[in-house]
């Protein structure tokens, strides 16, 4: 099948395809370091603005991660008729002049409940008024394989088909770790939260729009101070994402500029997942109930010939063993600077936060003094 990829990014939602058979025909994509990464990986032709595209060719899939700037809890939080986010209405206007058989969408989970659900709500509209079938769930990129907890809303709608096929068929109860050798944080926070894991990082992030990285840390229990708390490189956060390592390393970008696209990027299996079921679609499972009109957003729901329903589905489709962060990093690490260390300590102490314990507290303090002497 073809494949028209929109607010392409680095190609996350593209490559997640191509492993399941699909051929991307044409992308689009605003940002120049983006743009020469995707030039770097993909024979095909990178338009720019989406406000300056016509019309879409002749494809079967149309794929958006459309930005979430406006959605995000950390973001500008102006909803979906932001001057970012609101560029969804741009992917409005080249379907209703398309005929694909599919469109997936990625955001981030804000829009279920920012404004009372309102970004949920004007996508989902969209999609009946013009007698699209839709369903969207939210999962998690820990349970597809990769040591990273990323929590994002997948869309999937149809003219023709029924997409509860895709998302709707695969549902496990995850497992936990036990007795993690690392733990990830993000060493930025540390007023009232630090995106705590057990051997998994916290969600990666965009970074700001000046291009300063924004990796997250590790601890690393077993290691000696001054080498157990960490930034893993790069590498590591593109492999978190699923990609190849240096996948973004081309000639005319930055490190900042890597972490902020690696942050955007969409989960690579994640998007093999629902490429497989496109191809295959599966049989939807027995966990559905009407879908209230007037209640909150549940975290998965669809409407299919009219008929709304929620489902009873977990974050994990897949029953993957994800690779621990240990195993992931190794070698591929820089100890987080004592002045990194000294600024996130203070913040931490004077919370009242208690991830990691005493333990972790003890930890810190001895990578700064190792850091120091």
């Amino acid at each position: 099948m073809r494949v028209v990829g929109l607010f392409s990014g680095i190609g996350g939602l593209e490559v997640g395809l191509a492993q399941s058979g699909f051929t991307t025909k044409l992308l689009c994509e605003n940002w120049g370091p983006a743009v020469e990464v995707l030039k770097s990986h993909f024979d095909v032709p990178v338009v720019g603005d989406i406000c300056a595209l016509q019309a879409l060719p002749k494809v079967d899939v149309v794929t958006a991660g459309f930005p979430c700037t406006d959605l995000s809890q950390v973001g500008k939080a102006a909803g979906i008729g932001g001057h970012e986010s609101g560029l969804i209405r741009e992917v409005f206007r080249l379907l209703d002049g398309a005929q694909p058989s599919w469109v997936v969408l990625e955001n981030v989970t804000n829009m279920l409940s920012l404004h009372g659900g309102q970004p949920i709500r004007v996508i989902t509209e969209w999609f009946d008024e013009h007698r699209w079938n839709w369903a969207y769930r939210i999962v998690d990129s820990q349970y597809f394989g990769v040591p990273q907890r990323r929590r994002r809303v997948l869309i999937v709608a149809s003219r023709d088909n029924d997409p509860r096929t895709v998302l709707f068929a695969d549902s496990h109860d995850p497992r936990e770790l036990r007795a993690p050798k690392a733990h990830g944080f993000y060493w930025t926070e540390g007023n009232r939260g630090v995106g705590w894991g057990n051997d998994i990082v916290p969600t990666l992030k965009g970074g700001s729009k000046l291009g300063i990285p924004s990796p997250p840390a590790i601890w690393r229990k077993t290691a000696q101070a001054g080498n157990a708390i960490v930034r893993p490189r790069i590498e590591v956060g593109e492999q978190l994402q699923g990609f190849t390592p240096r996948w973004t390393d081309v000639s005319s970008v930055t490190a900042g500029q890597r972490w902020k696209m690696v942050g955007n990027a969409v989960t690579v299996p994640v998007a093999q997942w629902v490429g497989d079921r496109l191809v295959n679609p599966g049989v939807v499972l027995d966990v559905a109930r009407p879908l209230d009109a007037v209640g909150r957003w549940p975290c998965a729901a669809s409407s299919v010939n009219g008929e709304r329903q929620a489902w009873e589905v977990t974050e994990a489709p897949l029953a993957v063993d994800r690779m621990s962060i240990s195993e992931l990093v190794k070698k591929r690490w820089e100890p987080l600077s004592a002045k990194a260390t000294q600024g996130f300590y203070k913040r931490f102490t004077n919370s009242r936060l208690r991830a990691g314990g005493e333990e972790f507290k003890s930890a810190l303090s001895d990578h700064i003094e190792a850091m120091v002497t």
